[in-house]
């Protein structure tokens, strides 16, 4: 799903919905990495984490400064435990963002990871915003103050 379809996505506000979006972002994996809890990563890295039992939070995610303290003063969403140090939310009930704001959060999450890995992996994952350098390029030779070619040969000490 490119980038600007997420504003008209609606994800179902459940473990299904949140894994349909996920998967749809650029090299996004899910991944089981503890007993009853579902990962969502990009290069290795963690941006989403939802549970797949009942559990106090049912959902987790990265968010830039600004939103972490924007989120956490709302009800129903919490520093996350073991992740807030890291800016990640908690979602403690389904009804704590409205859907389309969902979708958004967790595209910024992803984004926001997505960016800091490294340049060879963003490539890899066509991520990379950056162009290349062109190789190739002629040195101009250097000159003296005078605007004569230095000489090659070395001098030899006394």
């Amino acid at each position: 799903m490119p980038p600007n379809s997420i504003l008209s996505y609606t994800p179902s506000v459940n473990v299904d919905g949140v894994r349909k979006l996920c998967l749809s972002f650029p090299g996004a994996i899910e991944q089981v990495v503890w007993e009853g809890d579902l990962t969502f990563k990009v290069g290795g890295k963690m941006f989403a984490h939802t549970v797949l039992e009942l559990a106090p939070v049912w959902l987790s995610f990265k968010c830039s400064w600004e939103n972490f303290a924007e989120l956490t003063e709302r009800n129903g969403i919490i520093p996350a435990p073991y992740l807030a140090r890291a800016q990640w939310v908690a979602l403690e009930t389904k009804e704590a963002l409205p859907p389309n704001e969902l979708a958004r959060r967790l595209r910024e999450s992803y984004d926001l990871v997505a960016a800091k890995l490294p340049k060879k992996t963003r490539e890899a994952l066509s991520l990379a915003t950056t162009p290349k350098r062109q190789s190739g390029k002629q040195k101009r030779p250097t000159a003296t103050p005078l605007g004569k070619p230095r000489s090659k040969a070395k001098r030899k000490s006394k």
